[in-house]
């Protein structure tokens, strides 16, 4: 059975970005993501509020990509501003809390979605294996490092992502 990717959009309100997902959050829609808050980031945007209310489930690259987005925030500025996630289902909820990284964000529910003014994310170039390949490592040695039990969870995903990894920037070297 074919399940597609989350389906990411965003609204923008005065300096708060708020990222609908609907779907399933996978690793595939990581690295777009991840150039998106990049790009608001720099732009001089600090808060962030991510909407699940129709996210069905997350993966792990898409749970530390979101623990590498909200390290960013607590250590940027000032006024760090925790990385928000608004009405994530109990299976999301529980998974954060088991992975250790669910004190990272401000968990919250609210009624219905944020805002109507979402627009799709607009979809650049394709990520290239090797972009998805460091993506995907990064994410889960974000995981590893925040909370020692991962390593076990984790450690064979991350040694076959690192030899991945090599092999796509060894082939791209030819």
């Amino acid at each position: 059975m074919d399940h597609p990717s989350a389906k990411l959009k965003v609204a923008v309100f005065d300096r708060t970005v708020c990222v609908q997902v609907s779907g399933r959050a996978d690793f595939t829609c990581t690295v777009d993501l991840k150039k998106l808050i990049a790009e608001l980031w720099e732009r001089g945007y600090s808060h962030f509020i991510f909407d699940l209310c129709d996210c069905r489930m997350m993966d792990s690259t898409f749970m530390g990509v979101l623990a590498e987005i909200s390290l960013q925030l607590a250590s940027g500025g000032p006024q760090p501003c925790p990385l928000e996630l608004l009405n994530a289902n109990p299976r999301i909820a529980e998974t954060l809390e088991n992975l250790g990284v669910a004190d990272l964000f401000q968990i919250r529910a609210s009624v219905g979605p944020l805002s109507d003014k979402y627009e799709p994310l607009s979809q650049g170039d394709p990520a290239s294996q090797v972009e998805l390949a460091r993506t995907c490592l990064k994410a889960h040695q974000t995981l590893i490092a925040l909370n020692p039990e991962n390593a076990q969870r984790f450690k064979d995903v991350a040694q076959f992502l690192a030899e991945d990894l090599h092999r796509l920037e060894i082939g791209e070297s030819k």
